[in-house]
């Protein structure tokens, strides 16, 4: 179905296109048949959409079997804490994440409070293809309840975290502008900051979920932010996505640190609290190994998709980990990707620091990532990892994501893509003018193929 993409991260699709009402129907159901006669915590970003979204996944639930706790607007770091926390079966979180206005979606997520990893997801996919219903009777149908602390006890599981000082976080008096692009950002960031004794320059701060710009926290997306920093003398700015699993910096200086950056400063302040191993994954920053190596620990690197991230760090006990997409994981509150977590960990940093941000980021790994895609037209993907596999054949080869080639000067890694005629390029060097030859060589070698 045109637009519908179906993934570990669950289902998203453009609403009156492909995310339609049977389609959610399908996929919900699919889920519930799993939770009949348990409870499922429903919450989500507050995109327009999902004022029709919103009680149809209810109704499908209840009409499955399943108790409902609705717990509001809310991040999606907040459901998956939510379903722990009210030791639910599972959850769903209604979110595309940092797609346009115009998308919508469903993340599902099991009952230890993470996204159900890549088997259990299979099975629910297999599950709403072959149009297997179970729908109860009269007698069986699930209950409908609200929940409206879910965000308060998020925040609260960070401020008593060993290693968050308030009150030093307080003393510094941060000024901070922050952006959250009027997703479910705006129901939890300013709380967490006022909380903490900062002064907050709000930009976009209302969870209209008619979004001021393009929602992704990315550089190009966030010049108002860093102008609002300029202006009013900020120490730091802070952008969030819409459903606020990612976060992205920008230094007292106005410019932005750079998605990889809000995961080395996290790597880099815990570490320096315990020491332990690290999970990344494959497209993220070098920074980090060199950060890891600092503090003779190890970091160990999976597929792309947070539930992949997530379910190695449960694996082997990680402390820290996540994605470079400014998508920070700490065991300590939960097993998924959070931005207030993010936003915490980076305010008692920086207060112990003593120092500005921008000196802060100077103080780490300084490397220049680029992520890029290159059309395939009717080019076979097997046929490109091919190609660069023998052409890099002495360097360090990663298969098990896509291919991901490490030499000395810089590192490569080519991803297909599952939804789109097209192959995903990241390229990390120390220079940008290095990094930006690697790609357009990379992107000339696929365009020849």
């Amino acid at each position: 179905m045109k637009n519908l993409m179906t993934s570990v991260s669950g289902v998203r699709g453009v609403v009156g296109d492909s995310l339609l009402p049977e389609v959610i129907t399908k996929y919900v159901h699919a889920f519930a048949q799993s939770y009949t006669a348990q409870k499922v915590v429903v919450g989500g970003d507050p995109r327009v959409s999902q004022a029709f979204i919103r009680p149809l996944v209810k109704s499908v639930l209840m009409a499955s079997g399943c108790d409902v706790i609705d717990i509001g607007i809310t991040p999606t770091p907040t459901v998956q804490m939510a379903v722990e926390k009210l030791h639910a079966g599972g959850g769903i979180a209604i979110t595309a994440s940092h797609n346009p206005i115009q998308w919508n979606g469903l993340k599902f997520i099991g009952p230890d409070g993470m996204f159900l990893p890549e088997r259990k997801v299979a099975e629910l996919f297999q599950r709403a293809d072959s149009g297997q219903k179970e729908y109860v009777n009269w007698k069986d149908l699930g209950s409908e309840e609200t929940y409206e602390n879910a965000i308060d006890d998020h925040l609260q599981a960070i401020y008593d975290l060993p290693y968050i000082d308030v009150e030093q976080i307080r003393a510094r008096k941060f000024k901070v502008a922050l952006d959250c692009v009027n997703g479910a950002g705006g129901t939890t960031i300013p709380k967490m900051l006022e909380y903490l004794g900062c002064e907050v320059i709000g930009l976009n701060l209302e969870p209209t979920g008619v979004f001021a710009h393009t929602p992704e926290p990315v550089p190009q997306n966030l010049g108002d932010l860093a102008e609002a920093v300029k202006e009013h003398g900020a120490d730091l700015g802070i952008a969030v996505d819409p459903d606020v699993d990612r976060c992205a910096l920008i230094g007292n200086d106005g410019n932005p640190l750079g998605e990889e950056y809000t995961l080395a400063l996290a790597v880099k302040f815990l570490l320096s609290k315990r020491l332990g191993e690290v999970v990344v994954n494959l497209s993220t920053s070098r920074a980090i190994d060199e950060i890891v190596k600092y503090y003779n620990c190890m970091v160990h690197k999976t597929k792309v998709g947070e539930i992949n991230v997530a379910d190695k760090m449960k694996d082997i006990g990680a402390v820290v980990g996540g994605e470079g997409n400014g998508g920070v994981i700490l065991p300590d509150v939960h097993l998924g990707r959070d931005a207030p977590v993010a936003v915490a960990l980076t305010l008692q940093h920086l207060a112990e620091f003593g120092d500005s941000l921008t000196e802060l980021k100077q103080s780490l790994p300084q490397f220049y990532i680029i992520k890029d895609k290159a059309p395939l037209g009717s080019v076979d993907p097997e046929k490109v990892l091919d190609h660069f596999g023998k052409k890099y054949a002495s360097e360090k080869l990663d298969r098990t994501d896509g291919l991901r080639i490490d030499t000395d000067k810089f590192w490569l890694h080519l991803r297909k893509s599952n939804t789109e005629p097209i192959m995903r390029i990241i390229v990390e060097t120390r220079t940008p003018e290095i990094s930006w030859q690697i790609l357009q060589e990379a992107r000339d070698e696929i365009a020849n193929l």
